[in-house]
């Protein structure tokens, strides 16, 4: 964890351009090392699970800088959000872009996922986008955040797989696994099909090249 640790807070000045494709240097960069142009793309898609006037309780874990969130969360006005993070600097980043937008309805917390410190069943949703490639025991990862998920709750995420795009293998394991940015091992497209299929129900899952995305909801 510690060098997932300094690898954030070495990059979290730059984090939001470098997901975003800010420019078209960076936009280059993501068509070639992960076929598409931005990660903002397949996150909105994703957030559109969340009605506006959704009234419960989320746990946006890992929550990072807010810059795939923040447009998300000023229209979720009737939410009680967390947003959890190893990162301080993430967190600090993300706490002055929501006051900013003048979002108050959001918590932040610095933690560990592998101990969420909540009690069982109590988030209505939890967001993990960009998340599970990340954490070094993904398999602690699914439990706790399965365990403080309601019954009937949804898991909402996205996270890199292995397998399909060679040249997304190699910027991963060449670039982001060497500065400490993700941690294998990591799963392939069938794996995280077979582990959400046996461990929740009504999955909807879709790929953008190697990011899966999903929803289900607990058993």
């Amino acid at each position: 964890m510690k060098k997932i640790e300094r690898a954030y807070k070495s990059i979290s000045k730059v984090y939001d351009k470098s997901i975003t494709g800010d420019n078209f240097l960076l936009e280059l960069l993501q068509k070639v090392s992960w076929g598409f142009n931005s990660h903002k793309d397949h996150s909105v898609k994703l957030l559109e699970y969340i009605p506006d006037d959704f009234s419960g309780k989320i746990l946006d874990i890992p929550a990072g800088t807010g810059v795939l969130t923040y447009e998300k969360y000023l229209k979720l006005k009737n939410s009680h959000i967390i947003c959890m993070d190893y990162s301080n600097e993430m967190l600090e980043i993300a706490k002055a872009r929501f006051r900013e937008n003048g979002i108050s309805n959001v918590e932040f917390i610095q933690g560990d996922v592998g101990n969420i410190p909540y009690e069982e069943e109590t988030f209505d949703i939890v967001l993990a986008m960009n998340g599970f490639h990340v954490f070094p025991d993904k398999e602690k990862a699914f439990s706790e955040t399965r365990r403080v998920l309601k019954n009937n709750g949804y898991l909402i995420g996205c996270l890199y797989v292995k397998g399909i795009n060679i040249i997304t293998d190699l910027f991963v394991n060449c670039v982001h696994v060497t500065i400490g940015t993700f941690t294998p091992p990591f799963y392939t497209k069938n794996e995280i099909i077979d582990k959400l299929n046996r461990e929740y129900k009504e999955l909807e899952l879709w790929n953008e090249n190697s990011v899966i995305c999903f929803r289900c909801k607990k058993n």
